[in-house]
């Protein structure tokens, strides 16, 4: 695989059926993560750590920083974040997949500097299933 530019990577909200790119977002993350259940006991072979497999709980975090552009996409993600409802997200990675599922936003937070424009960042959790669709 080919180096891919950054801003290829983009992160979708579902919106009536059809998924709406988050504007102005600069810099982008996706994190995969299971938790590890450590069965180690005192019979285990040379006191090395032994992990019960496919035990742990598995879960994606995806946070992006950028400006803010007050654009329709802006509006969807605000509008969920104050409900607290759980929607339906795409991250699309160039040359590999797309991951889809339900995440929470877990943080939105914007900020400016009095010679600056408006920044914003933005951090998902999953909460549930999550399915990859190769490109």
């Amino acid at each position: 695989m080919v180096a891919q530019k950054g801003r290829d990577l983009l992160l979708k909200i579902e919106n009536g059926g059809s998924y709406a790119t988050v504007a102005g977002l600069r810099a982008k993350r996706l994190s995969f993560n299971a938790q590890l259940v450590d069965v180690t006991d005192g019979e285990s072979a040379g006191r090395w750590r032994e992990l019960l497999g496919g035990a742990g709980v598995q879960r994606a975090a995806v946070s992006g920083s950028g400006i803010f552009k007050d654009q329709a996409s802006d509006a969807l993600v605000r509008t969920r974040f104050f409900a607290g409802t759980v929607a339906s997200w795409q991250i699309v990675i160039p040359d590999f997949g797309t991951v889809t599922g339900p995440f929470q936003i877990a943080a939105l937070d914007y900020s400016g500097a009095h010679d600056g424009e408006v920044l914003f960042e933005i951090a998902l959790e999953s909460a549930g299933a999550l399915a990859f669709g190769a490109l």
